[in-house]
């Protein structure tokens, strides 16, 4: 069904689901200036945070492909922030090629830290650590992180670490137990809804990528900003709906008249 999806309508991919390749992904001025700080950051902390469904984990995909891109520089991703310290230990050790025991934690420390050092020495760059949906992360594995990375009396940073995740983050780094790496954040990319004008760029975008400009009616694109509250994840859930059925219909384009008969059932 997806391959005949594609081939009906003359689509490299569907521009509306998570799939995206990452050289085709939408990303705007503030984000590109975002990632330039980070690229010229010598380590320390940097904050994306937003509503759910505006983007940010596909903000760290940009962020990952551009750090690949430079020869030998690791970029880790944790997979599982609401680990247990000790299981944030052996993710580390795992991420960074590290052998730890978590018996021996201080040794597991100085082992990343040596390892962190020494790939600075050889590639100038430091390693690269992204978190994603870090409002689930226990607050000692947070500051477990800030003493683990920073060295000479905190005057140098020995990983250049992303945390991202939803308004909870900003509001738990004012808390007493977290302030101190709330203080330590250097770059922070504050995602609010998008407007009408970004979002139909954003669809536009997208449209032109994926190899099917036009696919839908101008009407239409209105229409779907219009209804989406600023939300990326809200307008890709309602266009992918719309594609699918106007491939059932068999429709040569996606128009207005197609959102008012699917959406106005739905909501019956």
């Amino acid at each position: 069904m997806k391959k005949q999806l594609l081939a009906y309508y003359g689509l490299k991919w569907n521009p509306f689901l998570l799939d995206i390749p990452v050289e085709s992904l939408w990303h705007t001025p503030q984000i590109d200036n975002f990632i330039f700080n980070l690229e010229n950051m010598d380590g320390g902390f940097a904050l994306i945070t937003g509503e759910p469904g505006l983007g940010k984990s596909k903000i760290l995909q940009l962020i990952a492909h551009k750090f690949n891109q430079f020869d030998d520089v690791i970029v880790g991703v944790m997979e599982r922030p609401q680990s247990s310290i000790s299981d944030f230990y052996r993710e580390m050790g795992s991420l960074f090629g590290v052998n730890l025991s978590i018996f021996n934690r201080y040794g597991g420390f100085k082992d990343l830290r040596n390892r962190w050092k020494n790939h600075a020495k050889t590639t100038l760059f430091r390693p690269v650590f992204l978190i994603d949906e870090a409002q689930e992360m226990l607050t000692g594995c947070l500051n477990e992180l800030r003493l683990l990375t920073s060295i000479d009396f905190d005057s140098s940073n020995l990983l250049t670490t992303i945390i991202c995740g939803d308004t909870r983050l900003p509001e738990r780094f004012q808390a007493r137990s977290l302030i101190s790496l709330g203080s330590r954040i250097r770059h922070r990319l504050y995602l609010e809804p998008y407007t009408r004008e970004k979002l139909l760029d954003y669809l536009e975008h997208s449209l032109n990528q994926a190899g099917a400009p036009g696919l839908m009616s101008k009407n239409l694109m209105n229409t779907l900003v219009e209804h989406s509250a600023g939300n990326h994840r809200v307008l890709n859930n309602m266009a992918a709906e719309l594609l699918f059925a106007g491939f059932k219909q068999e429709l040569s384009q996606l128009g207005e008249k197609l959102f008012f008969e699917i959406f106005s059932r739905t909501q019956k």
